[in-house]
């Protein structure tokens, strides 16, 4: 049976297919852990992917990112890229402990490349976790190879100094490096710029409504109507393999607005790199919860 296209909205700032949420590595600090963990344990193959993601019709300035986890551990991630049809754009976030000779030998780098102010490869550097000489070295293969291909390191406290350090050494050789501010906990303090107080500190949970500016989809295809969701095994909206799913463009009730993951209440840069952006709208449902916003972002 054909599936029904799915056209992203306009305003729509974000589309990431999260193939597996599995990971190599073992970061103290990963996001993807700040709340419960309910991973869904399901995983679409890479034909159902493929099938599910060809039925978007995005836009040249909206790409769809392939992500985790560790997207290159799904074992068809390289099938799953190249049979994308050629009007989706793609970019993906990974931390390249990958074999990238087979990657360099079997995906075209024009298949990666696209008219826009960041690379469309986004590796994470993890101190904790890695070496920067080894990253570096994959990353000026990759390079050499054609491909649009960056760093971007997480300026968590305790690693501030090293990520600095390496985006100094990077410049001198090339390498856009770029930080990503630190979202969560550490030392009792919560760190993050985030458009609604207390959203995300679990210390209580109301219902409210939330509208989302993102296509959130999980490794078993499920599609979420945020990252918390995702994250803590919450049921989805609906499935991208579904003939019958439509996307909503709507407000949705959420019974546990204060258990949000900071990914979708921080105020960041959207895809143009514009700052004042927030992946989710929230009100509060009338005679309700007060929502405490920080700021008014339009």
């Amino acid at each position: 049976m054909d599936l029904k296209p799915i056209k992203i909205p306009e305003h729509y700032n974000y589309v990431a297919a999260f193939l597996t949420l599995a990971c190599n590595l073992k970061c103290s600090y990963c996001i993807n852990h700040f709340g419960k963990n309910g991973f869904e344990k399901k995983h679409l193959t890479g034909e159902e992917w493929v099938r599910g993601l060809n039925r978007i019709i995005s836009r040249d300035d909206l790409p769809l990112t392939l992500q985790g986890g560790e997207p290159s551990l799904h074992k068809d991630f390289i099938y799953i890229l190249n049979n994308l049809k050629p009007e989706l754009h793609i970019d993906i976030l990974t931390n390249l402990q990958f074999d990238i000779e087979r990657f360099i030998k079997e995906v075209d780098p024009k298949r990666l490349k696209r008219n826009a102010p960041y690379a469309s490869i986004r590796v994470s550097y993890h101190p904790e976790q890695m070496e920067l000489d080894p990253l570096v070295k994959k990353v000026l293969r990759m390079q050499d190879a054609g491909f649009s291909i960056g760093i971007w390191g997480v300026l968590h406290p305790s690693q501030d100094r090293i990520v600095r350090e390496a985006q100094e050494k990077c410049a001198k050789i090339g390498i856009d490096f770029r930080f990503k501010e630190f979202l969560g906990e550490c030392d009792g303090k919560m760190y993050g710029t985030f458009k609604y107080e207390g959203a995300c500190d679990r210390k209580f949970e109301e219902k409210v409504l939330c509208k989302t500016t993102e296509l959130i989809m999980g490794g078993g295809g499920g599609v979420y109507k945020c990252h918390s969701d995702l994250y803590e095994g919450r049921e989805p909206v609906g499935n991208i393999t579904d003939p019958a799913f439509e996307l909503e463009d709507i407000y949705r009730i959420c019974d546990v607005y204060g258990r949000c993951n900071p990914c979708d209440i921080k105020v960041k840069t959207n895809r143009f790199q514009q700052f004042g952006h927030t992946s989710v709208d929230i009100k509060e449902i009338p005679g309700g919860f007060k929502v405490k916003s920080l700021c008014e972002i339009s």
